[in-house]
C-alpha cells in the first residue's frame, strides 16, 4: 500500500514539473520581447497647411422677415384666401374685410364731394364776376366782401369733402391685406366672420388676421460673453449645422455684431446670415454655429493628440523617441499649428506617446496620412 501511494506521488510530480517546463517555454519569447522595453506607435508626418481656428456656439434660426397681416382700421374679416403653409408673392391677396359698409361710406363721400364741387364753382364765378364790377366800380367794397367770403366757405367745404373721400378710399384699400413680400403663411391667426379692431387695448403682434415669414434667407442669433466678442467682427465666415441634416453644413456670413450687452444676460447680440434657398433651415429651430475668427495659409501643423500638456511633443528619430517643447498658435477642432520646437516632414507620434520617455526605443506600427 506504501508502494503504490509512492509510485502515484512519483508520478504526480514529474507531470507538474513536465506542465511548468512547457510553461516557462511558451513564456519565454514573450518576456524577452517585454524586457526589451520597445514601444509600439503610429507616426504622422509634419506638413504645412492652412488652419483656421473656429469658435462655437448654439443658437435660434429666425426669418429673415416676419410682418403680422392686420388691416389699419377694424372691422369683420368677410374672406382668407390662403392657409397655413402656402406660399405667397408680394402683392398677392391674402385677405380682406367686410367692405359692404365702407363702399357705401364712399359713394357716400363721393357724392358729397361731387355737390361741394359745384358750390365751389358757382362761388368761384361769382367773385370773378364781383371783381370785375369791383374794377369798375359797379359795386361797393361790402359787397364784393360778401362774395369773396362766400367763395372761401365754399373752398373749405370742397376741401373738406374731399378729404373725407380720400380717408373712405383709404379705409376701403386697407380692408384688402396683401403681402408686402413674398413668402411662406406661417400661420392663420383668425377666422372668416372674426371682428378685429387694431385699435383696441391688448391687441398683439400675433393677434392679426395672419403671419407671413420669408425664410429664404435666415439669421441665427447667438449670445457671445465680453471675453469673446472682441474676437467676434462683421463679416466673418460662418459654418451652420443643424440636429436634422448633420452631414450638410450652411454657409454664412456675421451681418450683425451688438454694440451693448443685454442688461438681464450681459452678453452680446450677433446675428449671421446664411441663405435658405430650398427651406430647409425653420426658423424657430437650434443650430450650432462656427465662426472663423482666425486663419493662417501655409501654417506648420500637427494634430491635437501629438501634443502632451499642451507644450511638449514626441519626435521619432530612428528607433527612438525624442522629447520637443514646441510652441504652439492657432487650434482648430483637429490641428494645432506648431511655431517653434519641431520642422517640416519630421515625424511626430499620434499614437502611443502617453508614458514615453526621452530616448525611449520605439517600433513604429504605422504612419498615419493627413
Amino acid at each position: 500500500m506504501k508502494r503504490h501511494v509512492a509510485v502515484q506521488t512519483l508520478i504526480f510530480l514529474i507531470i507538474t514539473g513536465l506542465l511548468l517546463c512547457c510553461s516557462r517555454q511558451e513564456q519565454g519569447p514573450k518576456a524577452k520581447q517585454e524586457s526589451s522595453g520597445t514601444a509600439p506607435v503610429k507616426v504622422m508626418k509634419v506638413v504645412r497647411q492652412r488652419i483656421s481656428e473656429k469658435m462655437s456656439f448654439t443658437g435660434t434660426i429666425e426669418p429673415w422677415r416676419k410682418q403680422t397681416i392686420t388691416p389699419d382700421i377694424g372691422g369683420k374679416v368677410a374672406q382668407i384666401y390662403v392657409k397655413e403653409g402656402d406660399r405667397v408673392s408680394a402683392g398677392q391677396l391674402l385677405a380682406e374685410m367686410d367692405t359692404e359698409t365702407l363702399r357705401l361710406q364712399l359713394k357716400q363721400a363721393e357724392a358729397g364731394a361731387a355737390v361741394t364741387e359745384a358750390a365751389f364753382n358757382d362761388a368761384k364765378k361769382d367773385k370773378e364776376r364781383m371783381d370785375r364790377l369791383l374794377k369798375e366800380k359797379a359795386v361797393s367794397e361790402q359787397q364784393s366782401e360778401k362774395v369773396k367770403l362766400a367763395f372761401e366757405a365754399a373752398q373749405a367745404q370742397r376741401d373738406q369733402a374731399v378729404s373725407g373721400l380720400n380717408l373712405a378710399r383709404h379705409a376701403l384699400d386697407v380692408s384688402i391685406m396683401k403681402a408686402p413680400f413674398g413668402g411662406v403663411i406661417a400661420s392663420k391667426n383668425a377666422e372668416v366672420g372674426d371682428v378685429i379692431n387694431p385699435m383696441m387695448g391688448g391687441f398683439s403682434a400675433s393677434s392679426g388676421v395672419l403671419t407671413l415669414m420669408d425664410f429664404s434667407k435666415v439669421k441665427l442669433v447667438i449670445e457671445v460673453t465680453p471675453n469673446d466678442i472682441g474676437r467676434i467682427r462683421m463679416g466673418q465666415k460662418a459654418i451652420l449645422r443643424t440636429p436634422a441634416f448633420p452631414s450638410r453644413d450652411f454657409e454664412g456670413t456675421v451681418q450683425m455684431v451688438g454694440m451693448t450687452a443685454e442688461a438681464s444676460t450681459k452678453k452680446f447680440r450677433v446675428e449671421i446670415a446664411t441663405e435658405n434657398p430650398d427651406l430647409v433651415l425653420r426658423p424657430g429651430t437650434f443650430g450650432n454655429i462656427l465662426i472663423e475668427v482666425n486663419s493662417r495659409e501655409n501654417a506648420l501643423v500637427i494634430p491635437q493628440n501629438a501634443i502632451l500638456e499642451n507644450r511638449y511633443v514626441f519626435v521619432a528619430s530612428g528607433n527612438k523617441a525624442r522629447r520637443r517643447e514646441v510652441t504652439i498658435g492657432l487650434q482648430s477642432t483637429t490641428l494645432v499649428e506648431v511655431l517653434s520646437g519641431i520642422q517640416e516632414n519630421e515625424l511626430v507620434i499620434v499614437e502611443g506617446n502617453f508614458g514615453l520617455e526621452d530616448g525611449t526605443e520605439i517600433q513604429i506600427t504605422e504612419e498615419v496620412k493627413q
